[in-house]
């Protein structure tokens, strides 16, 4: 009876947000060195974001694209414009003219627990029929990347299957809210997916919205989490923290007087135990303040004044 009822509250689940997933396919134009101009199509899945038409996906589908098409569940397709992207969250948002959308409801990631069921929904691999659902589990919280150059940290890790189309597409909880947005999968590793959390995604889809980009004041650091075998390792006179191992030129930290070998404890209201603790901290700062910033440095502890500059993306 009690698999039963789990059964049917899955399935309502199911039912009701597959109404919110929506199928996008981008279209990217390529040099080959033989063929000329080659046109290349890609897949991905989004999720209605609010009423008007806006859809939250991941960067990476729709990335260089020439032509963005999303198909909504109804059977409709609609040119989706770009209104903005962050590629440090892997995360975007579109826009389509088609009239009042029902959106998806967000859950508040904060209170995700580990061990709780999770539901995968995407266009996975591209294949027609609808939406693929699969099952799993919250598996760990505030991972990193493993494998990319992203600085986000605090992704959802999930066992519940995300194969190539899933990007973008909800991970939600068994009520149907949305607790993350799919954004990859390990290459090398079976059955391990990452979601962008739900808050996450709420506070930069409202930064693209609002800015086209998402505004974040950055130090200029390389930093390392440190943990208690990295302080005892290489001696060093805190275990909890940010190692600065390295300062890059014209920016706030430089100015600061930021060194490597710097350990930064604490910055404003915000104790750092860690490089998520940081950009958590930086993200809630407004650009141009003055924050102190507390650090030890060999065996003393100091205090300096950042100045928060907004982040510049690199340009290739």
């Amino acid at each position: 009876m009690a698999l039963s009822l789990l059964e049917e509250e899955i399935t309502s689940a199911v039912e009701g947000l597959s109404e919110h997933v929506v199928s996008i396919n981008s279209q990217r134009i390529l040099a080959h060195p033989r063929r000329g101009i080659v046109p290349m199509e890609g897949t991905g899945s989004g999720v209605v974001l609010g009423e008007d038409g806006t859809i939250v996906t991941n960067h990476h589908v729709i990335d260089d694209a020439t032509r963005v098409r999303v198909a909504l569940h109804d059977g409709r397709e609609f040119t989706g414009e770009v209104v903005g992207s962050d590629p440090q969250t892997d995360l975007a948002i579109l826009k389509v003219d088609a009239g009042r959308l029902s959106a998806a409801t967000f859950a508040d990631s904060e209170k995700l627990k580990v061990g709780q069921l999770a539901l995968a929904i995407g266009n996975t691999l591209g294949l027609p029929g609808g939406p693929t659902v699969s099952t799993g589990v919250v598996s760990a919280l505030g991972r990193p990347m493993p494998w990319s150059q992203f600085v986000f940290e605090g992704l959802i890790q999930t066992d519940a299957a995300i194969n190539p189309g899933n990007s973008g597409g909800p991970l939600a909880d068994r009520h149907g809210r949305v607790i993350g947005i799919n954004t990859a999968m390990v290459p090398f590793a079976h059955g391990i997916g990452f979601a962008v959390p739900a808050n996450t995604v709420k506070w930069v889809a409202e930064e693209l919205l609002k800015h086209g980009r998402v505004v974040r004041p950055h130090l200029g650091i390389v930093g390392i989490t440190v943990t208690p075998t990295l302080a005892r390792v290489h001696d060093l006179t805190s275990d909890r923290g940010i190692l600065v191992v390295g300062v890059d030129a014209h920016t706030p930290a430089q100015r600061a007087g930021l060194r490597p070998g710097d350990i930064l404890t604490r910055i404003g209201d915000h104790d750092l135990g860690g490089m998520k603790d940081l950009l958590e901290a930086l993200s809630k700062s407004g650009i141009g303040a003055d924050a102190p910033l507390a650090l030890r440095r060999g065996r003393g502890e100091h205090w300096t004044q950042i100045h928060l500059e907004e982040a510049v993306e690199p340009t290739n």
